[in-house]
């Protein structure tokens, strides 16, 4: 894409004015007096310029690189007022900056004396004009590097720690080599300005020359035509620092993917040799732990602002979801249990009868699948895979081979699918031996085909694994094939937990079935012995028996109305309005309203799916389409269009009662269906 044209035109313009002084310089070149290129003052003063910009810029790099780490990590209102303070040399006029070095480092104030009485003094000397450079050219890196470690993914530390690293391999291997080419421009344009400062030093360090002051002193002598000369040293130091960043940059490049690279993918294969008997034993270890009883005991408390999680969760299950709306603290719930959050002093976390939450999460031994999978940018796949601290080759390369990896071994980040960079993900987290896998919405970037596949393959790899794996999904469906107990959250609350063919078949209320994608589930009330009433604003209540009821009477109850229970009946008792209809493949998918209850419903004809289907009773042959594969007969006129009213009858033996309190549940309701309080409140 292309700037706009006017735009392109204002940046044409400042390019130009920046080129031209340089432009004219070119006049010049014949009439110069090269001959003060002879001066040693000139050199020597060139030689102090570059030796103290130098020096300033490793100074400033090795105090500004963790300073701008801080700022970057800490959004507190201290740090806040000092990311400011540190940036005011860059407003402060040159000579005002030489000013105030001179309160603090000067010969009469505490610490100028101090020096001098060394014999260190820290005006009128080399070290007074490093002092001086370090003051005006630091907020340069210092700006750039809290940018650099702002953009970072806190997920990416987050992993590396769940992968055994502590906060300086943390820091060494993952937020540095990611920030360095920010971080490396700063350097460069903190040295540049230490290069060309003058105000600063010519108040604190009048001598010894550096190249500004002795420019500024030939210029008062000698006049404009003798200036030219002086530029030389200046552009040969330039020359010469950025060819070197250069060659060092292209030297590390040539490392990282000749070197590194290489023997990561010889280290996860050169184990190759006996691969069978290798997975053979590794997956009959899998299977022999499977077999022992995990247990997972949960009490998790924290507040952050306005939001306060409590979550509590004792469990022998191996799989387990935890199901909610976003904002609800699943994700938070995850770094918690990782160590991610702190150590707050309220939770409470045992896996396997052991207490982990005193542990640092370098220690805990938790593999960790944040949302977007959190691989390193900077590093391959088989990097990927020995990235955890004590990462087995052999580990590495039977999950390479179990993901089908290995022919994407050498590939960045960046050259992988959606799907692939979930299986290295995975294979990261489990090139650690764990007691538990922890998943925040593994299918969560991925289109429903991939979702699909990558569903199936998750399920296999939950056959395998020897130890507890949680995942965190708003997705029913995920939860549904992936747990065996799942945890229903909202507002950092449990709303219901057990196991996860229970719930769906009974949630405890309208919210968790709601949250479940539980259809056609209404709150009711038990009126006598036997007798449910769902009641319905704007319309007839909806009354029935059931003959296996044990509540109490007034108990209230939940009820499940499927939509086969429905039946299009111009005698029916009920009358309602489609709202929608979508057709689907195999269904007609209507969404029908009864004063203040939504229905889902599949239109006549279309609840089995089968091949070997039926048109509808009394149907016009001339009106049915053909069928296609599985789909079913379809009235080509829709029977019920949006906004058409129909009436309906209840089977009401097909609806399923419960108690509306979660965890109390009955068996499944024999009902026989009553009219009397509906016809009286629904006259035809």
């Amino acid at each position: 894409m292309n700037l706009p044209r006017p735009l392109a035109w204002l940046g044409a313009l400042l390019a130009i004015y920046l080129i031209a002084p340089l432009a004219t310089v070119v006049p010049q070149l014949a009439v110069a007096d090269w001959t003060a290129l002879r001066e040693p003052a000139l050199w020597h003063a060139a030689r102090v310029s570059f030796a103290s910009a130098t020096l300033a810029t490793l100074l400033i790099g090795l105090g500004g690189v963790p300073l701008g780490y801080a700022l970057a990590r800490h959004t507190g209102r201290v740090s806040r007022v000092l990311g400011v303070l540190v940036q005011l040399p860059l407003v402060l006029p040159p000579l005002v900056a030489g000013v105030l070095l001179l309160f603090l480092l000067g010969p009469y104030s505490r610490i100028g004396g101090w020096a001098v009485s060394l014999g260190l003094p820290l005006t009128d000397s080399f070290a007074g004009v490093t002092c001086a450079e370090v003051f005006v050219a630091a907020p340069f890196l210092i700006v750039a590097a809290r940018s650099a470690f702002a953009s970072i993914d806190r997920d990416l530390e987050h992993v590396a720690a769940t992968l055994g690293h502590r906060a300086w391999a943390r820091f060494f291997k993952v937020s540095l080599p990611l920030a360095w080419p920010t971080i490396a421009a700063g350097l460069l344009l903190a040295w540049l300005r230490a290069m060309g400062e003058f105000g600063a030093t010519v108040m604190v360090a009048y001598h010894p020359y550096s190249l500004p002051v002795f420019t500024f002193v030939s210029f008062g002598s000698q006049g404009l035509a003798q200036m030219l000369p002086i530029l030389v040293p200046t552009v040969l130091s330039v020359v010469a620092v950025v060819s070197a960043i250069g060659v060092v940059r292209l030297q590390r490049v040539r490392f990282s993917r000749e070197g590194r690279a290489a023997r990561a993918i010889e280290r996860a294969t050169e184990h190759a040799a006996g691969q069978a008997d290798q997975d053979a034993h590794a997956m009959s270890d899998a299977r022999a732990r499977i077999d022992t009883t995990p247990s997972l005991d949960l009490e998790l408390r924290h507040r952050y602002r306005t939001f306060e999680l409590d979550l509590t969760l004792h469990t022998r299950a191996r799989r387990i979801a935890v199901l909610g709306p976003s904002g609800s603290g699943k994700s938070l719930s995850l770094r918690l249990l990782a160590g991610l959050e702190g150590r707050a002093g309220e939770s409470i976390v045992r896996i396997d009868g052991a207490r982990i939450d005193p542990v640092d999460p370098e220690a805990r031994r938790i593999g960790y699948v944040p949302q977007h999978y959190a691989l390193f940018p900077h590093l391959r796949v088989a990097e990927q895979l020995l990235f955890a601290a004590d990462a087995s080759p052999e580990r590495a390369a039977f999950w390479a081979r179990r993901f089908e990896l290995t022919p994407l071994l050498d590939r960045l980040p960046s050259q992988l699918s959606l799907g692939q960079q979930q299986r290295v993900a995975l294979a990261r987290a489990l090139s650690r031996s764990s007691r538990l896998l922890l998943l925040d919405e593994p299918f969560a970037a991925l289109d429903t085909p991939l979702r699909t596949r990558m569903r199936r393959a998750l399920r296999a790899l939950q056959r395998d694994y020897d130890g507890t794996m949680l995942i965190v999904t708003h997705d029913p469906q995920d939860a549904a094939e992936l747990s065996d107990e799942i945890v229903v959250m909202s507002a950092g609350r449990v709303l219901q937990h057990g196991a996860a063919a229970e719930l769906f078949r009974r949630p405890g209320s309208l919210d968790v079935a709601r949250l479940l994608g539980v259809e056609n589930v209404f709150e009711a009330r038990v009126q006598t012995r036997g007798q449910i009433v769902v009641p319905v604003e704007g319309a007839a209540d909806i009354a029935f028996e059931s003959s296996a009821c044990e509540l109490a009477d007034g108990a209230p109850c939940l009820v499940r109305i499927p939509a086969r229970a429905l039946v299009r009946d111009a005698r029916g008792l009920f009358e309602a309005v489609v709202d929608d209809r979508v057709e689907m493949p195999n269904r007609v998918c209507v969404m029908l309203r009864m004063g203040d209850l939504v229905f889902d419903w599949i239109e006549d004809g279309h609840h089995d799916t089968s091949s070997r289907a039926t048109p509808p009773p009394n149907a016009d042959p001339s009106d049915i389409v053909v069928d296609i594969g599985t789909r079913r007969p379809v009235p080509a006129v829709p029977v019920c269009a949006p906004g058409t009213r129909h009436r309906f009858s209840i089977d009401a033996a097909q609806i399923d009662v419960w108690p509306k309190s979660p965890g109390v549940l009955t068996r499944a309701a024999s009902v026989a269906p009553i009219a009397r309080a509906a016809a009286a409140s629904n006259p035809r």
